[in-house]
């Protein structure tokens, strides 16, 4: 999906993050779209934690979307993390999550991040994009797959 490319740039693509919770998680995802997108680590944390207390993002089958409308940006953000293990995020199916793609959207965004989403659950429903999001070796393959 070309919206994905644009929003998913290779530098925030990480593979084998070392993370033991979602709070946990949301830090350093917060870290790195503080480094790689210039936005603020605590506001991309809080957007991120407040989204989650009003119901899990984790989709299920070892897979998370987490997302929140994000007043720091114009258009969408994203990063995607393979988690070194697995971490809970009270999934409905109760697996454990290791594919994380966090969505950053505008406060007044439209329909494109519900595109955006829909798209990524489609793709995530796929066994054979998570079996092979899981045994990537780099960050271009990971990024390859989710852009398809």
């Amino acid at each position: 999906m070309k919206l994905i490319g644009e929003i998913l740039p290779l530098e925030r693509v990480v593979l084998d993050m070392d993370v033991s919770s979602k709070k946990r998680l949301f830090e350093e995802v917060g870290q790195l779209l503080q480094a790689q997108a210039g936005l603020a680590q605590a506001e991309v944390f809080d957007c991120l934690f407040a989204r989650e207390k009003l119901g899990t993002t984790g989709l299920g089958q070892g897979v998370a979307v987490p997302h929140g409308r994000y007043s720091g940006v114009e258009q969408a953000v994203a990063a995607f993390v393979r988690t070194r293990e697995p971490i809970d995020f009270d999934a409905p199916d109760g697996q454990a999550v290791s594919l994380v793609f966090v969505l950053l959207v505008p406060e007044h965004a439209t329909g494109e991040h519900l595109e955006i989403l829909s798209h990524l659950a489609e793709r995530f429903a796929d066994k054979n994009v998570r079996d092979a999001l899981n045994r990537c070796q780099s960050a271009d393959e990971a990024r390859a797959l989710l852009v398809a």
